[in-house]
């Protein structure tokens, strides 16, 4: 997952796009969670962000690769 995208000429980091991704869907992910009171069941609610926003950046890094979209 080693590239660069070009927009308009400007180069930006595949890596970043994900991240930018991941964090939109934790953020959807996150509401979501208070909504149904899932996180009245976790002890560190920031610990548990935080994993899920790895495992969100993993599985669209995954996703990516999975479809055939080199970067």
């Amino acid at each position: 997952m080693i590239g660069e995208i070009s927009i308009d000429g400007v180069y930006i980091p595949a890596l970043l796009l994900l991240v930018l991704v991941a964090v939109v869907l934790v953020a959807l992910l996150s509401r979501l969670f208070v909504m149904v009171g899932l996180y009245r069941f976790v002890t560190n609610r920031p610990l548990a962000d935080i994993a899920l926003f790895l495992l969100l950046l993993a599985a669209v890094a995954w996703m990516t690769n999975r479809w055939g979209l080199r970067t």
